[in-house]
């Protein structure tokens, strides 16, 4: 996967660096890790500069949340309700943890947005109830943009001293990837199983 997805990179530029990211903030086949991590590998191998990849990376990342924080914004809680009851066990959540996510996020306002965007788990989803709390548009730009640059940025050094450091880089990032999938797989299955509503149903 890692010779694929860099050789996108490399011959799609900074195009392919916007659709990846976006795509990996809506459905997430693809982490950011390995992408931006793989464009810093083209930086040190001279395919791409850091300053156009950081910026096309971070509009990519920035892009794919918004896609998602406009359907949540569109939908409201009272639409979005009873998808996750239908689709719960396999979204491994219920609604009475939208409501909490929303009634934390209300409270600490937008940092949480920034703050999130350094958290792998929870970096795209923040985005949802963001969305259902209706948090201004260019607020949620301005932060969710910011943190997703200071993660990039150190994603894209880290992939720059990789590159530098070993010849056949590309090589450890597809075994890291396969890594990565089998324990997100893994770890997604085991969830999935063990997953029970609570007993009070998530009603207040």
């Amino acid at each position: 996967m890692a010779e694929w997805v860099y050789e996108i990179v490399r011959q799609g530029g900074y195009l392919g660096i916007v659709f990846l990211m976006a795509l990996e903030n809506i459905i997430p086949p693809i982490p950011s890790e390995v992408i931006m991590g793989l464009g810093g590998i083209a930086v040190a191998r001279g395919h791409m500069q850091f300053w156009p990849l950081l910026l096309w990376g971070t509009v990519g990342s920035a892009l794919g949340n918004y896609v998602l924080f406009l359907v949540a914004d569109r939908m409201g809680y009272e639409r979005l309700r009873p998808f996750v009851d239908r689709w719960g066990r396999w979204l491994t959540l219920e609604w009475r943890d939208i409501e909490d996510a929303g009634k934390f996020l209300r409270r600490h306002g937008h940092w949480v947005v920034f703050v999130f965007r350094f958290m792998p788990m929870f970096r795209s989803m923040i985005s949802v109830p963001a969305g259902l709390a209706h948090m201004g548009h260019v607020r949620f730009l301005l932060f969710t943009a910011a943190g997703a640059a200071i993660w990039n940025a150190l994603l894209i050094l880290g992939g720059r001293w990789l590159g530098r450091t070993l010849a056949q880089a590309e090589q450890w990032f597809g075994w890291v990837t396969l890594a990565v999938a089998v324990v997100t797989i893994v770890a997604y299955a085991w969830r999935v199983a063990r997953w029970k509503p609570r007993e009070d149903g998530g009603c207040e």
